[in-house]
């Protein structure tokens, strides 16, 4: 009797493990081929926005648009053309120019010193770069016009005063040693942005 339940026993125990699911080799292979990460879908490549160059539009003023002879010489008598004139390395023409910017230059006659106004169309981004670098090495002057119609900058350095407008689409720079305090700039600013306008 204990033999046959012995054998009942055993009978049992087999059909219960036979009942249970066992892991194949195929049934683990797929279980680590779902979580492997490498093996799941790539989305489609897309080629990267270009980021716009920083540029300006060519300026379709010339010199005496800016400022006449008469400007300049209610400005000082002194002052007249410069036909050599040709950008100060390193200066805010000198940036100008790289960007189609327009540049002149007035000299005084006596000492011949320079006076360089530039004018330049920027793109948004060069804009921006502009601006930005303005803010950074100069000092704010609200007396050129109202923020943010017009920002005006102004700086001295290098033995030149360097006064700068943002105004609409346009960048306007003046730069000369006479210039040794933001005021000394108003007048000529003025008329400039007034031929500008």
């Amino acid at each position: 009797m204990l033999a046959g339940g012995a054998l009942f026993a055993l009978l049992l125990a087999g059909c219960s493990a036979g009942g249970e699911p066992t892991p194949t080799n195929s049934a683990v292979a797929t279980s680590g081929a779902s979580a492997d990460p490498t093996t799941s879908a790539e989305p489609p490549s897309s080629s990267p926005t270009p980021t716009p160059e920083a540029t300006g539009s060519p300026i379709t003023q010339i010199c005496g648009d800016l400022l006449t002879l008469q400007d300049v010489y209610d400005f000082n008598p002194n002052y007249g053309s410069a036909p050599d004139y040709s950008p100060t390395a390193d200066g805010l023409a000198a940036t100008a120019a790289t960007y189609n910017g327009l540049t002149c230059g007035w000299s005084n006659q006596t000492s011949g010193e320079l006076i360089e106004v530039s004018v330049v169309a920027p793109n948004d981004v060069l804009m921006t770069t502009l601006k930005q670098q303005a803010d950074a090495d100069s000092q704010a002057v609200p007396t050129y016009g109202t923020p943010p119609t017009v920002d005006g900058f102004f700086t001295y350095s290098g033995g030149s005063g360097q006064a700068q407008v943002f105004i609409g689409t346009y960048w306007i720079t003046l730069s000369t040693p006479v210039f040794g305090e933001p005021g000394d700039a108003a007048g000529l600013l003025s008329v400039i942005l007034a031929h500008l306008g």
